[in-house]
């Protein structure tokens, strides 16, 4: 099982309503087949009324295994259903990467 199947799985305890797990290693200086950079959108009611840093650290609560070993960055866009219909369902692209030589 790839490592980005272990996240999606992990992150279905949070009942989400969208779930995209994005491996965007590649786009950073690591070995071809990497998975080590990820940016995870999830929508769920889960978050109503929890501030952005509560969300974060539910995330990181579910993902502390991968959080400690091979996973080096994690992007994290999380909102509740309405936040990301008044988004129009759009989240922010991921920044070029500015370290490494790619």
């Amino acid at each position: 099982m790839t490592l980005q199947t272990q996240i999606e799985q992990k992150l279905t305890a949070l009942a989400p309503d969208v779930l995209q797990v994005e491996n965007e290693s590649h786009m950073h200086n690591v070995p071809a087949n990497s998975e080590t950079h990820f940016k995870v959108t999830l929508v769920s009611d889960t978050f109503d009324g929890m501030m952005p840093v509560k969300r974060h650290q539910q995330i990181y609560a579910l993902l502390a295994d991968e959080l400690s070993g091979p996973v080096h960055a994690l992007a994290l866009h999380l909102y509740t259903p309405s936040e990301w219909q008044a988004r129009g369902g759009e989240r922010p692209n991921s920044p070029n990467c500015r370290g490494g030589g790619k």
